[in-house]
């Protein structure tokens, strides 16, 4: 599997998996935005509550997707377990955080989908896990992609 990755991104997994999670942290960030109008705490005149919802919906579907892409090659090429793997110099707490941080991103993702689709009695947690999934891609994201591109 590692060739897979490998090949796919021409050798340069780092680089492929920066820009998507990359362009994950952003949507992340496009989300919160999109529900702050659909939940009417904030209007503007140019997207009503219902359509920025839908959208929201469905941009979510889409980064759920790319999310599972960059794991995959986060567990496959890099070979993450405990964070050691890729660690030098110090790093060590960085890459133990952004491997529980991601873990954790991903329960909190499996629960906000199964709270919207069926626990619907839960949806008046759905602004806080909402949050909470905000949150963790910003920490996975820092700590991964956000370290290649600024550096120490």
């Amino acid at each position: 599997m590692e060739d897979l990755v490998d090949s796919l991104t021409r050798g340069n997994v780092s680089q492929v998996k920066t820009v998507l999670a990359s362009v994950v942290a952003v949507l992340s960030a496009y989300q919160v935005l999109l529900m702050a109008i659909g939940y009417g705490k904030l209007q503007l005149p140019f997207l009503k509550s219902k359509a920025a919802s839908l959208t929201h919906r469905a941009t979510g579907d889409m980064i759920v997707v790319v999310s599972l892409l960059v794991a995959f090659m986060c567990l496959v090429y890099f070979e993450v377990g405990d964070g050691t793997e890729y660690a030098r110099d110090g790093e060590q707490t960085r890459a133990t955080i952004h491997v529980v941080a991601g873990s954790v991103l991903v329960a909190a993702i499996v629960l906000k989908v199964i709270v919207v689709r069926w626990w619907h009695r839960m949806n008046r947690y759905l602004p806080a896990l909402g949050l909470t999934v905000f949150a963790l891609f910003l920490v996975t994201w820092f700590t991964s992609a956000g370290n290649y591109l600024i550096g120490d």
